[in-house]
């Protein structure tokens, strides 16, 4: 089939550093192309994906969320992929701008909540745009929202180093949010006796405002910010680091880096709040904490978690051919339909 996939405006495909939205469309995009299908990308000029690209954004625009490089940006690609079976849109805005009676299939994948405030614009989808969640977590906080099909997303582990965890630091990553939780894993860091390093995004005002107010203050020796770190920094980190913490206090759609850490054998330690308990099985590839205190117990004896079984588990549950199949085979039922 000929499948077009939309990435949004803002960070080319493949992301050089903070990125999980875009890693998912990279590895989609060559995951489709790989299967036998006819792809097209849209994405920025700047993207070196290896499938056939087009774009009307020479670079990604740094203004994250503005309305007008986004509407430039998706009104292009919806022109430019008129021939295709399947249009795959990975931006927040495009599904909702989608003309009644497009020809081809129109599938959106949600990497960020679909209850709150949209919650409204998700239930007025209807039949022209399909909705694939990505996890049952994000499918269960919206019950009225119609979901498609659940998908998981997946890494392909032959691209993650298969690390020995001989960093002696935990590693924290992400972006400088309250959520995200970097002030709680310095707290449990520190309250077990374990170096901390945190590589995180912290461009937006909200975010530096967070960690200038929360986070700075504490940092230490022993609690270190690296700032935001290219892929093979964040590739290094993840495999030296005796464990990954993720001590979210939100309802989180999914959490790549999860997935990312256990590709590398490093066990999650994580609150088990939001996709969570779907990804990380208490007691085999990490620990599932109630809260801080019992996080501090967990990373005192993560050591006891077999760190290839975290990397099998990545094979097994969140490849990234499971992760294509699952789209190709909704993909053949809505063309059915």
């Amino acid at each position: 089939m000929k499948i077009a996939v939309i990435a949004p405006p803002w960070t080319p495909i493949p992301p050089v550093s903070y990125g999980g939205i875009e890693a998912v469309v990279d590895q989609l995009a060559v995951g489709f192309q790989r299967a036998g299908h006819e792809v097209l990308l849209f994405a920025t000029g700047d993207s070196t994906c290896p499938v056939p690209r087009h774009s009307t954004l020479a670079t990604a625009d740094p203004r994250l969320g503005m309305a007008v490089p986004e509407l430039l940006h998706i009104s292009a690609a919806y022109e430019a992929v008129d021939d295709f079976d399947v249009v795959h849109d990975h931006t927040l805005v495009g599904p909702f701008c989608v003309q009644r009676g497009r020809p081809q299939v129109v599938v959106t994948t949600a990497h960020g909540p679909i209850d709150g405030e949209l919650g409204p614009l998700y239930r007025r989808l209807g039949g022209g745009v399909s909705l694939i969640a990505v996890s049952h977590a994000q499918a269960r906080s919206a019950p009225s929202v119609p979901v498609a099909k659940v998908i998981h997303h997946g890494v392909d582990v032959d691209y993650f180093p298969d690390g020995k965890g001989d960093g002696d630091f935990c590693l924290f990553l992400g972006r400088m949010t309250a959520e995200k939780g970097a002030h709680r894993a310095i707290a449990v860091a520190r309250r077990a006796g374990v170096p901390l390093r945190m590589a995180a995004k912290c461009r937006e005002p909200a975010e530096r405002e967070y960690f200038e107010k929360f986070v700075e203050p504490e940092l230490g020796d022993d609690a270190a910010y690296l700032g935001e770190v290219s892929h093979a920094r964040k590739l290094e980190l993840l495999a030296s680091a005796r464990a990954l913490l993720f001590p979210i206090r939100w309802n989180e759609p999914f959490g790549m880096v999860m997935i990312e850490a256990l590709a590398c054998g490093t066990p999650v330690l994580a609150f088990p709040e939001g996709a969570v308990p779907e990804i990380v099985d208490d007691g085999t590839n990490g620990f599932l904490c109630a809260d801080e205190d019992a996080m501090v117990e967990a990373l005192g004896h993560v050591d006891r978690i077999d760190r290839a079984a975290c990397r099998a588990d990545v094979e097994r549950r969140f490849s990234t051919d499971r992760m294509v199949a699952d789209h190709v085979d909704l993909f053949d039922a809505l063309l059915r339909q």
